[in-house]
């Protein structure tokens, strides 16, 4: 074991000797996980032995995720699994799956033994006036040793749980009486608490429901992620209905009927239906509806009560101009078949939309918000981020936008091409960012096209969730100085380059087709003057106060990041017209002094930290209404300026204010979406920037 086994052997021994009797689930799965490593060593940007190294790494792993909160598996079925803990890389090659028959077979005998637990304990009230505490951060718990233990970690668990349902309920009654509010019945003490219990048990009862409906497969996919995920954070497998749904997040399109679902009591749930969507058009599917049966056209319908909800939608979802008939119970308890045909169902908040920004000097500020950098890999010509963008610059300009702001918070990134596009619509010509992979020179990719699309100042709003191709834009802006990147004190740091591997194309044998797809990391990307973002981000040009300035979040805190590196710088031409940004640094600086939302933002990020190693909690009830009644009030302290900022103006484009003229639904939007701006300090002090670099500029 202790030797190297590296896969190009192990792949060879495979498909030379194995002839499989009957294709069962457990030759597919040997088949799935050694052309998974196989593609691994062959394709990763920084490829590991397969040694014990490896099988201890991915052993910590996979314990932690089958019992996240240690509340079903006690020290001694640890103790019982460590054995396989340096025995991973044999059983890879082996293609055996002991450690994960256990496992699976452990983990659901221990979910079967805590619904006895949670049911007993539920049956009586609970004493909240003794001083019982609770922690809730897994890592600092341990491994119980007996059942006893772990029945007192789910009495302690199942009473926090209740105190928070009890004095929601508490405060809820509280406010009836004060504000003489006649429609709540007020109740007892003794009642409140029996009520808070009886929700926890349901809650409880539907949790352990959607764990044993886990199927070995959903099992199977944690437990080689688990292996995978000891590479880098960002290589996973992608099982065949996780990569479609990956494929519907990154292109924001899918085909199907436009309602969204949820798993209430055993039945499927109608929670919402897309405005547009073809239920929507069709109208007889509503909010609250229960779907007990899905029919293909004039097929026989399949009964989806207990079923899970993702199991469901593979059902409910099909092809384009394809008829779905689904068996529905309404709120009234009638019984109805609502057929619906299917369509493309379009999912606006993944794409682009702008707004212009003014106040009293009546300047105009473009404002774009970006939420990830979509592409629709799998259709040729279909709708990605960059090509989005021009066209919102385009209509912009002729909005008279003097300067834009690219808003980035919370873009996890996404396609590398559309941030390349992007960076190439606000300078002449030029590279943008380097990637290197585990050979050769590193790849520059440039921006070819002299046309610029927008001249005019740019800022980009960043924060540390802003990450991948957001920090590629971000750093390309910064180190041509062509624009100011604004924000929170780092973003996420991820500096790698992933692709998707087909695992059907590397297997001839048809019969267990679809094997899913592998999420490789196959490069890292670098700044054109030779810095990296990996485990670093982009630090803004002007900081901003935010509640997560002062913790540690993003890359770095990832099981087994890559490590920061940097190469040599290429050759750029830095914008003919950088702003005098110390300047424009000091004036946002004493704005943001004077601000009292962004003050109180910073006390809140310092209270923050000092709060994170607080994990304990009490089940006093009297202290526990004390510690939240004092995160309350600091709460409604930033309530209170969280509101329209006067003299802020926001509009919609003109164009899609006309376009939306008779369409209730994308009228009502344009609104909701300039209301919110209007409340964003972030975006009122990019706008204010914005109006120093114009300033700046003219003089």
């Amino acid at each position: 074991m202790q030797k190297l086994k590296y896969i190009v052997i192990l792949l060879a021994v495979l498909l030379c000797s194995y002839t499989p009797p009957e294709k069962e689930n457990p030759y597919k799965d040997k088949v799935i996980l050694q052309t998974i490593l196989k593609i691994l060593n062959s394709g990763h940007y920084q490829p590991l032995p397969i040694d014990d190294s490896l099988s201890i790494k991915s052993f910590d792993v996979y314990i932690k995720r089958l019992d996240y909160n240690k509340v079903f598996l006690t020290q001694s079925d640890i103790d019982e699994l460590s054995k396989y803990k340096y025995k991973i890389d044999d059983e890879i090659i082996n293609g055996t799956f002991e450690l994960f028959n256990l496992s699976n077979k452990l983990i659901l005998k221990r979910i079967e033994e805590t619904e006895g637990f949670y049911s007993k304990i539920l049956d009586t009230p609970f004493d909240f006036n003794v001083d019982d505490s609770l922690e809730l951060d897994s890592d600092k718990r341990n491994y119980l040793n007996n059942k006893k233990e772990l029945k007192e970690r789910w009495y302690l668990s199942l009473k926090y749980q209740t105190l928070v349902n009890l004095i929601s309920s508490l405060e809820i009654q509280e406010k009836a009486i004060e504000s003489k509010d006649t429609t709540v019945k007020i109740k007892t003490f003794k009642e409140l608490e029996a009520d808070a219990r009886k929700k926890v048990r349901e809650s409880q009862e539907g949790w352990i429901n959607r764990l044993k409906k886990i199927e070995e497969n959903d099992r199977f996919g944690l437990y080689v992620n688990s292996i995978v995920n000891t590479f880098d954070p960002h290589s996973d497998y992608f099982p065949p209905s996780d990569k479609e749904n990956f494929d519907i997040s990154m292109s924001g399109q899918l085909e199907g009927i436009g309602a969204t679902l949820q798993e209430k009591d055993g039945y499927i749930k109608v929670h919402s239906i897309v405005p547009g969507s073809p239920s929507w058009k069709e109208g007889q599917l509503k909010e609250g509806d229960l779907i007990l049966k899905v029919g293909q056209g004039k097929e026989e319908p399949v009964d989806v009560v207990n079923m899970r909800v993702d199991k469901a939608v593979k059902f409910i979802r099909g092809k384009k101009g394809t008829e779905v008939r689904l068996t529905v119970k309404k709120v009234d308890g009638s019984i109805v078949v609502i057929s619906i045909i299917r369509d493309i169902v379009v999912i606006e908040e993944t794409y682009a939309k702008s707004a212009i920004l003014k106040d009293s000097d009546n300047e105009k500020i473009g404002y774009i918000r970006l939420p990830k950098f979509y592409a629709d890999f799998n259709k040729l010509g279909g709708r990605s981020a960059g090509d989005d963008i021009e066209k919102e610059l385009i209509k912009l300009k002729r909005d008279s936008a003097k300067a834009v702001i690219i808003d980035l918070r919370n873009d996890g990134g996404g396609s590398l091409i559309d941030a390349v596009k992007i960076m190439g619509l606000f300078i002449d010509k030029g590279p943008v960012v380097q990637v290197k992979s585990k050979e050769g020179a590193p790849y520059i990719f440039e921006d070819k096209d002299s046309k610029i699309v927008y001249d005019k100042p740019l800022i980009i709003l960043v924060n540390q969730f802003s990450a991948s191709a957001s920090e590629i834009l971000a750093a390309a802006v910064q180190d041509y100085d062509r624009g100011i990147i604004v924000g929170t004190s780092f973003t996420y740091g991820k500096g790698t380059v992933q692709n998707f591997s087909e695992l059907d194309r590397f297997v001839s044998d048809e019969t267990i087709k679809p094997l899913g797809a592998l999420k490789l990391t196959i490069s890292k990307f670098y700044r054109v003057n030779g810095g990296s973002t990996q485990l670093k981000g982009v630090i803004p040009d002007i900081t901003l106060p935010s509640p997560y300035n002062y913790i540690d979040v993003g890359e770095k805190e990832q099981d087994y990041p890559m490590r920061w590196t940097e190469i040599k710088p290429v050759e750029y031409n830095k914008w003919m017209r950088p702003v005098k940004k110390e300047i424009i640094k000091n004036a946002s600086i004493e704005r943001v002094r004077k601000d009292t939302l962004f003050s109180l933002i910073e006390e809140s990020a310092l209270r923050l930290k000092d709060q994170k190693e607080k994990t304990k909690y009490t089940l006093n009830i009297e202290k526990y209404r004390l510690e939240q009644e004092n995160n309350k009030n600091e709460n409604k302290k930033i309530e209170k300026y969280t509101k329209e900022i006067p003299n802020f103006l926001v509009e919609g484009l003109r164009e899609d204010v006309q376009e939306a003229e008779g369409d209730t639904i994308k009228t009502a939007r344009i609104q909701d979406w300039v209301k919110e701006i209007k409340k964003d300090n972030y975006i009122y002090e990019s706008f204010n920037i914005a109006k120093d670099v114009l300033r700046d500029t003219i003089q």
